[in-house]
């Protein structure tokens, strides 16, 4: 069974157990949080689609850490104007795991 599911923003298609990152959460490591902008459920083959989404589906899950992603170097420069910048930046994300997915 999985779902397609609207986290933080996002859209992720997440299966029971799976863990990911997202973008950071409000809630406390340890707190169980639900998401219920369910898009879609696929099950053996049968599939239900949303319009916009999916009535009385629900996704619970378990964050695990907070923590910032890899460093992203942006770097700007014109050619023969002395002129160039650099600037870094790490985006805060969440690891959770998905505990149930229910219809």
């Amino acid at each position: 069974m999985y779902a397609i599911v609207e986290i933080a923003g996002q859209q992720f298609k997440v299966t029971q157990g799976q863990q990911i990152f997202v973008n950071r959460l409000h809630e406390e490591e340890g707190s169980k949080v639900s998401f219920d902008k369910v898009l879609l459920i696929g099950n053996d083959g049968s599939t239900k689609v949303g319009a916009p989404t999916v009535a009385g589906a629900n996704v619970e899950a378990t964050i695990l850490q907070h923590c910032k992603g890899n460093k992203i170097i942006v770097f700007k420069k014109k050619r023969r104007k002395g002129y160039q910048k650099s600037n870094g930046h790490r985006q805060y994300l969440s690891q959770i795991k998905i505990e149930s997915i229910t219809e």
